[in-house]
């Protein structure tokens, strides 16, 4: 709409627009009436704020936010948009009380406010269809993350991870920039419809496509597979999940996953929908499917084998991260409202049970001064709580039923396998995902044998958690199981909103 209004821009960006106030709200709170208060103070009154933030803002989406779009798709709101909005909110609300516990920056406004960066970024990431709006939003929301990830100054991990960040996330951002000038270059749009309109007139749905719209594609590709850490784009991740300060690392493996997905699956299925090709093993027609299934493949693999030789339990999770990126990504060997349905509760289900992973390692961390697996030794004895928390979130990593990690997979595998035309292209790729889940299982339960088989080590003292990490791990774990016996309480709202949005 040429003729769009601030108000009106105001009237649909109310959320974000409370966002950008309660980060005010921190900076004004901390550099006034806080100077001077102990660490923990401050990081908990700052923390409060943004936690306040985010559920008025969630209320916002809820309630009274309107249905609409500005300028052509750079901002909709849909109710599909909004549920991912919320669900962005909620992980980080999550991460800034799980922030309360780790004084590992003396700078409690300026941590928060990069949060809330962030967390602005995701949001307009999610709610864009324009591919100029999808490069911005990516570029907010990760050079919050990479200021996030070096937070800790006084560790040389942290400064370690947050440069390698930084300089992979450098050149994927170019890439990514690259291939998305070429798209515009080919289609004279940045629209994702009438990208898709383009490409659907000039017939390069046929086997062989135009050279530079290959290219293009690829480039693309390769740009948001380092952002959803899929092979051989992942070597980032070992590194940032162990340097990085612990609620940071659980906000990449958290909020930053369920919004890459989310526009990954956007872009492909919606400017890219008729060039998508097929991935039948041993041939098929050229397009973004192909591509998809060879990271899939090679994430499958590398993440599952990768993770068993770990003695690190946050190294470990970064490969297990780059897996569940493998069966997230086999999700796309199907297109329809069902795929993205599957995609986004398989996002979403992950993202909360790896945030309450973290919070756990975090309050083990703590005390041990590590991450070894060793230090998980005895956790049963020394905190029942929390073990009984993390068992909860390792099965339903592993994909054990009745918790969510069962459907998000079971939901991901059918949908690619119940595609229009009938045929079982993807069933080799399912099956290849179905065995490298029971190689999971092995080094999740690794993780567990340490908490309940292994004795503690001699003197080893009783874990001590604050009330907010309480709190949010019993919350985190409620939801795992909640969105595990009744999975419909996430995927039919999906479903229909998904439908509502033209999928």
């Amino acid at each position: 709409m040429s003729d769009t209004s601030y108000l009106e821009v105001l009237r649909l960006a109310a959320p974000e627009a409370l966002l950008v106030l309660t980060l005010l709200a921190v900076l004004a709170a901390d550099f006034t009436g806080l100077r001077g208060l102990p660490q923990r103070t401050r990081l908990t009154v700052c923390a409060l704020i943004v936690v306040v933030g985010c559920v008025i803002s969630s209320a916002l989406l809820l309630g009274i936010a309107p249905s609409g779009e500005i300028m052509r798709g750079m901002l909709v709101s849909d109710p599909l948009t909004r549920l991912l909005k919320v669900a962005i909110l909620f992980l980080a609300a999550a991460t800034a009380l799980l922030s309360v516990d780790h004084g590992f920056t003396e700078h409690a406004a300026e941590y928060f406010a990069m949060l809330l960066l962030g967390t602005l970024g995701m949001m307009f990431l999610v709610s864009s269809e324009d591919i100029l709006m999808i490069f911005v939003s990516l570029e907010l929301t990760s050079l919050s993350l990479y200021v996030m990830a070096a937070f800790n100054k006084g560790s040389k991990a942290s400064a370690e991870a947050a440069l390698k960040y930084f300089l992979f996330g450098g050149v994927a951002a170019a890439f990514t920039l690259f291939g998305l000038s070429l798209v515009y270059g080919i289609t004279g749009s940045t629209n994702l419809d009438d990208i898709a309109a383009h490409l659907c007139g000039k017939g390069v749905g046929a086997p062989v496509m135009d050279p530079l719209l290959v290219l293009a594609l690829i480039l693309t590709i390769i740009g948001f597979g380092f952002k959803v850490a899929a092979v051989p784009f992942h070597l980032w991740a070992p590194d940032v999940y162990q340097g990085a300060p612990g609620p940071t690392a659980a906000f990449i493996a958290s909020g930053s996953k369920v919004a890459s997905f989310f526009i990954l699956a956007k872009l492909l299925l919606v400017g890219f929908k008729d060039i998508e090709g097929t991935s039948t093993l041993g041939g098929g027609v050229a397009g973004w499917m192909p591509l998809l299934a060879l990271m899939a493949v090679a994430s499958l693999i590398l993440g599952n084998l990768a993770a068993i030789v770990q003695t690190s339990v946050r190294r470990l999770l970064a490969y297990s991260a780059v897996a569940h990126t493998g069966y997230m990504l086999v999700g796309f060997m199907s297109s329809g409202a069902e795929s993205l349905a599957a995609i986004v509760y398989y996002a979403i289900t992950y993202a909360i049970t790896a945030l309450g992973t973290f919070a756990v390692v975090m309050a083990v961390e703590a005390g041990a001064g590590s991450d070894r697996l060793q230090d998980f030794a005895g956790l049963s004895r020394r905190s029942p709580l929390l073990s009984a928390c993390l068992l909860v979130f390792m099965l339903s990593l592993a994909g054990i039923p009745p918790l969510a990690g069962f459907f998000g997979k079971f939901y991901v595998f059918a949908s690619a396998l119940n595609t229009d035309s009938g045929s079982l292209s993807a069933l080799w790729l399912v099956v290849l995902a179905l065995a490298m889940s029971a190689v999971s299982l092995y080094y999740y339960l690794q993780v567990l044998k340490q908490v309940y088989v292994v004795p503690a080590e001699p003197g080893g003292a009783p874990v001590k958690v604050s009330l907010p990490t309480t709190f949010t791990v019993l919350v985190l774990a409620g939801a795992t199981v909640i969105f595990g016996c009744a999975p419909q309480l996430l995927i039919e709202p999906l479903l229909q909103a998904v439908r509502l949005a033209g999928f």
